[in-house]
This record gives structure tokens, sequence and C-alpha cells, in this order.
């Protein structure tokens, strides 16, 4: 006996049609925007990559990487650049406070960014956004 498998309906493409990626210039934050850049490619999400930055640094740097990575791939993404002030607030609140102004049904980020430890299965900003999102969150390892 053969058991029917219906066509899929792509319930994807409703569910996350704007996407957050958070980048800081990683590898596996990189690896998480080739995922939302997937999800763009077969679900027509729109992808969102966002870079916050100490208000004292030059965001320029990471800014044309991720314009290259995303060339490669031929998808259209927003890139939005986002300064804060560490003594009165920090990145994963930055990162949540988009998440609640923008209107975002999904955020894919990097399980680690740049931290020395590589013994670390999650990073702190990575664990801070998964706790405090009302949204889902794909983490990328």
């Amino acid at each position: 006996m053969v058991e029917y498998i219906p066509e899929p309906s792509y319930k994807v493409s409703y569910l996350f049609r704007r996407v957050l990626v958070p980048i800081d210039g990683s590898e596996t934050s990189l690896r998480a925007l080739d995922v939302a850049l997937d999800f763009a490619q077969r679900y027509g999400s729109k992808v969102t990559a966002l870079y916050v930055y100490n208000s004292k640094e030059d965001p320029e740097g990471v800014k044309k990487a991720i314009e290259q990575h995303i060339r490669r791939r031929g998808v259209k993404v927003d890139i939005k650049l986002r300064s804060y002030e560490p003594s009165v607030s920090s990145i994963a609140n930055e990162i949540i406070s988009e998440i609640i102004e923008g209107g975002y049904d999904l955020v894919v980020l990097g399980a680690r960014g740049n931290t020395a430890n590589e013994d670390l299965i999650i990073g702190s900003i990575a664990l801070s956004v998964v706790v405090n999102s009302a949204i889902s969150v794909m983490i990328i390892r």
C-alpha cells in the first residue's frame, strides 16, 4: 500500500514574510544571512540586515561586507545601520527595539558572534534575543 503524501503548501511564505538578520561581520552571522536569503528566494520573504554598532565605530566596513555577500546571491535586501551608546543601551536591546519597531515575523541570527571563546554554544546577544523576543527566532550554528 502506497501512502499519500500531499504537495507542499508553502505555509512558510505566509508565516515569515518579514525577516530580520542581525549582522556583526562574523562567519556565523553571514551564514544566518545566507539562510535568510534562501527564505527570500524560495518564499518571497522581505529580508532586512541589521548592523548595530557602537556610536564611536565606523560601520562602513561591515556594511560593505554585507553588500558584497548579498550581491553574490542577487536578492534585494534592506540594510539598516543602528548606532547605540554603550552607557545607555546594548546591542541586544537595540535588536529587540528593531524587532518591535519593524514588525518582523522572524529573526535569523548566528549562535555566536565575534567572541574569543570558541567553547561557547550560544553567545550572550543571541541568548538575550531568544529570551526577550516576542517572535520566532532561528539560531544558526
